[in-house]
Parts: structure tokens; sequence; C-alpha cells
């Protein structure tokens, strides 16, 4: 019998200085049987900085051809295609090719080796940024996880900050490649 995905609510709430957008939003986020809690919050984290009513979790964990988000216009067309973790150049050239912007969220502490074996592969294409989260971030991230959260978000100057109203965590984040 395989196992089904858990899940976790989020009740979102971000206020982005940089971008003047203040917003609440009532996610929804399936964890696939395979996924931490630390990846779970990186997903989080990854809405939380591109946060747009239209960006969408997809089901990369379920599905090979969708990524952990992405944020689509009224054609359809791909804007933004977020992965999270350590995905292969072969899927970050097929994410340029069909969207206008890709982003990696990578999170472990082995993500410095990881990005030196990738970086020449994908360095010309200006389409794909990649940025660090550090394996102490994520790990403050992961605390932060529970079935049912209540969670604020500030970001101000590039300063990011997330809250469940008892810890709070300031997000380091370290562009590897192309902007954030």
């Amino acid at each position: 019998m395989a196992l089904k995905a858990t899940i976790y609510k989020a009740d979102l709430n971000i206020a982005d200085m940089d971008r003047n957008y203040y917003q609440e939003h009532a996610l929804t986020i399936a964890r696939h049987p395979s996924e931490t809690d630390e990846r779970v919050m990186i997903r989080l984290l990854a809405f939380a900085l591109h946060a747009d009513p239209a960006l969408a979790f997809g089901k990369d964990l379920f599905d090979v051809e969708e990524p952990a988000l992405w944020l689509k216009d009224l054609t359809g067309a791909i804007q933004t295609w977020i992965e999270v973790g350590q995905p292969d150049e072969r899927r970050l050239l097929k994410a340029a090719g069909r969207a206008e912007r890709v982003i990696v969220y990578s999170y472990s502490a082995t993500s410095d080796i990881w990005f030196k074996g990738l970086a020449s592969k994908i360095d010309r294409n200006r389409k794909i940024s990649v940025i660090n989260i550090p394996a102490a971030t994520s790990a403050q991230l992961e605390k932060l996880a529970q079935r049912s959260m209540q969670l604020q978000c500030t970001i101000q100057d590039g300063q990011v900050w997330l809250t469940d109203g008892t810890e709070t965590v300031m997000v380091e984040r370290e562009v590897l490649m192309g902007q954030t």
C-alpha cells in the first residue's frame, strides 16, 4: 500500500516592504512521504519570498514535470519556476526552456559541492538563479514546522524574518548565481 501525503496548513501573513506586498495566505501543503519538515519549510519560505496571488505549489515530488512552486500568467505560460533542493542540470535547463525565470533554493550542508559540479553546466543560462539557505538557517526553520501553523514573514531591505510568535528565524540567503 502506498503511503499518502501528510497535509500541513499554514496561515502565512506576509509583509514584504521591498515589493510593497502585504497579504495573508491560507496555504495547504501536501508533504510527500519522502519529504522532510525542513524541505516543507524551505518551500514555504520560497512562497513567502515570491508571494503572488497566482503563485502555486507544484507536485514536484509526486510529478517530475512540475516544480516545487510556479507562477503562471493568465494564458498558462510559466513566468517563474521554483525548485527546492539540488536538482540536476537537465531538469534546470528543461525548466529554463519552459519558464521565463528559474530559481533554485538549495539548503543542504552539501550545497557547495552540488553547486560546484553544476555551475559550469548552467552558468550561461541567464534565466537560472541559485540561492543557498545555510544549513543552520534551514535547521532553525525546520523547528517552526507544525501540521497547523500561524506564521508571519517580514521582508525589509533584503532581510527576511519568519516567526510563529514564539520563535523568530532571521533567514540568511547566499546568492550563488543570478539574482534573488
